[in-house]
């Protein structure tokens, strides 16, 4: 049965669509079976697993509307290792359809159901907003991954993340909770964001995970070559990071 989690968190630009492409890339190194599914317009997670989202026939749009299953629509990213339900410009539509819709924020729950077995982990690249579709992301997932940077600015948009998980715990999916905070972009030679970190680890505690993503180019310009970091440039820092998160998630769902 697969562990379900989204990558999220309502501040924009903190590395979500980076740390959904190569941690499943690192899953996928270490063994595991993965689904990528990219619950955002822009389809930054499907470009960067190098798959084409111009030229997808069908995609997450169409899962949610029931026109297809997952099984139909997902593609498999052959050089990164993992499977890839894709998005592009029409998911932005969706929005608007599925509010008309019966058990609107549980489709995306039903369709994965089908597919669970075939699977260790699913990934969900969910949009920054609090939108219909972070919310089909949120009624089937298991955790919430929440990648961000030390920064003062992101510790305000960590509590209104927590907020909506508990009202979504409370009202829609029991079984919703913050697997971890991953610190993504740390630069240890800036005295704020060492004393963010400590923060968050006085606060938050074994919730904060071992692992540190480092600020690193590599895995900043793996996505123009349609390529997560960790497949792009193996021996970079940030691809080596991303490799032993990756560890480090199998370790913590098998002591869950």
């Amino acid at each position: 049965m697969a562990k379900i989690f989204c990558i999220a968190n309502q501040k924009g630009g903190v590395g979500k669509t980076t740390t959904t492409v190569n941690l499943a890339a690192g899953l996928a190194k270490v063994g595991q079976r993965v689904l990528v599914v990219d619950l955002d317009p822009q389809g930054n997670a499907t470009m960067g697993s190098g798959i084409d989202k111009r030229a997808l026939e069908l995609s997450v749009y169409d899962v949610l509307l029931e026109s297809s299953s997952v099984a139909e629509a997902k593609q498999h990213s052959a050089k990164a290792g993992y499977d890839v339900l894709g998005a592009n410009r029409e998911l932005a539509g969706a929005e608007v359809e599925l509010v008309e819709l019966e058990r609107r924020e549980r489709r995306l729950k039903a369709a994965l159901a089908v597919v669970d077995k075939d699977y260790d982990f699913i990934l969900i690249d969910c949009p920054p907003s609090l939108s219909m579709l972070t919310l089909n992301g949120l009624c089937c997932a298991h955790g919430v991954i929440v990648p961000m940077q030390c920064e003062y600015f992101a510790l305000e948009g960590l509590s209104d993340l927590v907020n909506t998980i508990k009202q979504v715990h409370a009202n829609l999916n029991a079984d919703l909770q913050i697997i971890g905070l991953l610190r993504v972009m740390f630069d240890p030679r800036i005295t704020l964001q060492n004393q963010v970190s400590d923060q968050l680890k006085g606060h938050f505690g074994d919730k904060v995970f071992d692992t540190v993503i480092p600020r690193n180019v590599r895995l900043a310009e793996a996505p123009s070559y349609g390529l997560p970091g960790v497949v792009f440039d193996p021996s970079s820092k940030g691809a080596q990071a991303f490799v032993e998160f990756a560890r480090e998630m199998v370790r913590r769902i098998a002591a869950m």
